[in-house]
């Protein structure tokens, strides 16, 4: 699994023009799943997402949680993270996870991380999305859990 994390002052993800999900202080995530990856894939990167010192405390320093803020996710699935654009111009996705599978995994992170005791709002999976959100810091962070 591959996640893109960025840290958010507020995010927003709408379909069709109705708004699916909405966060204010936190994290905003583009997920995407791969054809082998499983739950200790899913459970190794939400264990590290809520845990990560990334947030400032009062000296100003990357010290605190998300779990310590009390801050909350947006999780976006994102097949497009593995696109390989090494040949030609148009990106191959051969990478990306089937669906069946990557819907299996992306409720299972999902699913985890609110377990781990977070809030988390999401995207519909598979839907034309149109996200939305202020980069805070700006902080981004690219995670992969086969590394």
């Amino acid at each position: 699994m591959k996640v893109v994390l960025q840290r958010a002052k507020h995010a927003e993800v709408t379909v069709d023009s109705e708004v699916k999900g909405t966060i204010d202080s936190g994290l905003m995530l583009l997920v995407g799943v791969t054809h082998d990856d499983t739950e200790k894939d899913a459970d190794y990167l939400a264990e590290k997402i809520v845990n990560l010192r990334i947030f400032e405390d009062e000296n100003e320093k990357m010290n605190l949680s998300l779990k310590d803020i009390g801050g909350s996710i947006l999780s976006i699935s994102q097949f497009t993270l593995y696109g390989d654009t090494k040949k030609g111009r148009r990106p191959n996705f051969m990478e990306a996870a089937k669906p069946d599978h990557a819907i299996t995994m992306y409720e299972y992170f999902n699913n985890k991380l609110k377990n781990l005791g977070v809030h988390v709002e999401t995207g519909v999976f598979g839907a034309m999305m149109d996200v939305t959100f202020t980069n805070d810091g700006p902080v981004t962070l690219i995670l992969d859990s086969k590394m």
